[in-house]
């Protein structure tokens, strides 16, 4: 039997994939076509969907941008072939997928997410087997020898945080998996947990055989309802599988999922306001030390990661640490999953190895913009990334050579931004955002980003721009050295951004009247 494949996660869905797959139903029914269609996940080309796919002896063929209205013309001599006018081919052979080097999102868009025989055949489980036959010190020595960092702002050393749990005192301990992904322009945990949701089951069964941790919880953002579902569906099947509950990790390891939704606080995106919600109290961030790997959720050791971390498991353990690290550049190894978002013609994953240039992602996967005008800046890392300009799309994408540049990494997210952007409403925005997503506990934040916007909108007006730029950049250091937590310290990062490379949007430049004067 043909299979006929039709993306079932948020962004295809979004485009009306659920229509395409209830058409193509239709017509296989209607011409008795001796085939089924399976959902997939996205495999995150999402200029191409809806992407309907079908096998073939060549392997799968592509059909993009699929509407239900298409479907019976697509279908009406049979299953189409690579002859067919809309066809582009092998879709493993595009050259947006071809030029990756998908670890992470290997599965993703090829297999059922809710298959859980489909995940074992294409190298599910692979590194928890490894992990099974090992002590918690070599699973941790495998981390360490990775150089696996957090995928996240901090990029923290995770064999560090590993370690401190796994040497942690007492019976109890707990793995939690921030997938609370508030950052704009980041869709990376959505889509993994849509398209492969048992790599995140594994990730965390893995971290809970090195650091002797029995309970894991996903803490997932509420505007997931469709990543929700179908990590509710996984879990299930994980426990009917005996992959989940007791004995899971090893014989007398016990180890179970809970998934708990998040209220749509951006700042429960920092680990310490997470386990605060998790805890069913209000998101504030907490004091530091003791830090979360010592006494984390009700005060026990708790190792923290997000869903890309810990999806960096499972191929860590299963191909080696060595093998891992062998990707990537200097302190930034293995590979990161982009996120090509905003103004850009080709938006989607692009997984790579640390140190690609900006501009090669902008170019070569994204394709420029899809206005047609030329880009102008990119913001790399979320609301609290720098704005960099086109002088500065040569630099790696890693995390030394960003930061050098006053920039970051962040959870990977890279917005694109065309010659028509006002730069200054953007600076305005990004103390907007603070001010409104601050959990107030902490005055540089809660007060300096409300100052912060009033002091751009004078500098915006022309109301004595020289002095009211330098208190912009005395509020800004204020908050970066004062504030409890990264959103108020990092907040500045666009500002100044924008105050270094593109201070025409925010200061136009004065022009000489007649009579030799300024205006």
């Amino acid at each position: 039997m043909a299979r006929v494949f039709v993306p079932n996660d948020t962004s295809a869905c979004s485009l009306g994939a659920e229509a395409v797959a209830a058409a193509v139903e239709s017509a296989l029914a209607v011409s008795r076509i001796d085939a089924c269609v399976v959902r997939n996940g996205s495999r995150g080309a999402y200029a191409l969907e809806p992407l309907l796919e079908v096998e073939s002896t060549d392997g799968r063929i592509g059909f993009p941008r699929v509407e239900a209205k298409h479907v019976a013309a697509l279908f009406a001599a049979g299953i189409p072939g690579r002859s067919h006018a809309s066809c582009i081919g092998v879709v493993d052979q595009l050259p947006f997928l071809q030029r990756q080097t998908r670890l992470t999102f290997a599965r993703a868009g090829v297999i059922d997410p809710l298959a859980i025989d489909a995940y074992r055949a294409n190298g599910g489980f692979e590194g928890l087997a490894r992990a099974r036959i090992l002590t918690g010190a070599q699973i941790v020595d495998q981390i360490r020898t990775s150089g696996l960092r957090g995928r996240g702002g901090a990029a923290f050393p995770a064999a560090v945080k590993w370690q401190t749990v796994l040497d942690a005192a007492g019976p109890t301990k707990y793995v939690v998996c921030n997938a609370d992904e508030g950052d704009s322009g980041t869709f990376a945990d959505r889509l993994l947990i849509e398209a492969d949701p048992f790599q995140l089951i594994e990730g965390m069964l893995i971290a809970g055989l090195a650091t002797g941790a029995t309970q894991g919880y996903v803490y997932l953002r509420s505007e997931y309802p469709r990543a929700r579902d179908v990590l509710i569906r996984a879990l299930a099947t994980a426990r009917r599988a005996g992959v989940l509950g007791r004995d899971a990790c090893r014989a007398g390891h016990a180890f179970d999922i809970e998934l708990r939704m998040g209220a749509g606080a951006y700042v429960c995106g920092e680990e310490t306001s997470l386990l605060e919600s998790l805890e069913g109290k209000r998101g504030l961030v907490r004091f530091k030390p003791p830090v979360p790997a010592i006494s984390g959720l009700f005060g026990k050791p708790t190792l923290i990661h997000n869903v890309l971390t810990l999806a960096a498991v499972t191929t860590i353990l299963g191909r080696g640490g060595d093998a891992y690290a062998a990707l990537g550049t200097g302190r930034s190894r293995g590979t990161m999953p982009f996120q090509l978002g905003g103004n850009i013609a080709n938006g989607g994953i692009v997984e790579l190895p640390f140190g690609a240039t900006v501009r090669s992602v902008l170019q070569d996967f994204g394709g420029g913009s899809l206005s047609g005008r030329a880009l102008r800046a990119v913001q790399i890392g979320g609301p609290l990334g720098a704005y960099l300009p086109s002088s500065l799309w040569d630099v790696p994408l890693d995390y030394e050579s960003l930061a050098a540049h006053s920039a970051m990494l962040g959870h990977g997210g890279i917005v694109a931004f065309d010659d028509s952007v006002d730069l200054a409403e953007q600076a305005q925005f990004a103390m907007q955002f603070c001010a409104h997503e601050s959990c107030g506990k902490c005055t540089p934040c809660r007060i300096g980003a409300v100052r912060g916007v009033e002091v751009i909108e004078r500098i915006r007006r022309g109301e004595r721009a020289d002095e009211n730029v330098a208190l912009l950049q005395d509020l800004c250091e204020t908050m970066e050295t004062g504030s409890l937590c990264a959103l108020g310290g990092l907040t500045p990062m666009p500002v100044r951004s924008i105050l270094e490379h593109f201070m025409e949007d925010l200061v136009p430049p004065r022009v000489p009247n007649g009579n030799g004067m300024s205006r």
